[in-house]
Parts: structure tokens; sequence; C-alpha cells
């Protein structure tokens, strides 16, 4: 196993994650139904699956796209919808 990989990963997704909308989603939700345990149970099928789903187009895509070009597409994604979010057009 590649804990680096396990672990930067980890850290990447963890920090991405917090104060995010849908830890905001989820702490109105659990606060709401007052049934902690079943919304985290749904919340965390729910990233697994969409991980799981991101991974699985990252490897059909790795087969026609170099990871270098990948890799610069999604920094120019993330500039856009930066500039974007700043202008308050997003």
């Amino acid at each position: 196993m590649d804990w680096k990989l396990l672990l930067t990963t980890f850290a990447t997704i963890f920090v991405a994650e917090l104060g995010d909308k849908t830890q905001l989603a989820c702490v109105l939700t659990a606060a709401d139904s007052r049934k902690p345990w079943i919304v985290f149970t749904g919340a965390a099928l729910a990233l697994v699956t969409t991980s799981l789903l991101g991974v699985l187009f990252a490897e059909v895509l790795c087969t026609f796209v170099s990871p270098e070009i990948m890799k610069k597409v999604a920094a120019v994604a993330f500039v856009v919808m930066g500039v974007l979010i700043y202008f308050g057009k997003l």
C-alpha cells in the first residue's frame, strides 16, 4: 500500500471539505432530524460514491489525456471559477 499517497489524499480531501456547503448541509440536517448517525451514514455514502465516480472518470480520461494536461486544465478551471465567484457571476 502506498501510505504516502493515501495520507496525502486524505489530508487534501479533508481540508478541502472543511466548512464547505456539504458540511453545513450535514450540520443542518443532523440538527433538524436529531438523527446524526443516519445523516453521517448518508453523507459518508454520498461522498464515497462521488469520489468513486471521480476516480473512475479519471481512470478513463487518463487513457486519452496525459495527467500533465489534466493538471493544467484543472488549474485553469479553478482560476476561472475563482474569478467568476469573485465578481459574483457564479
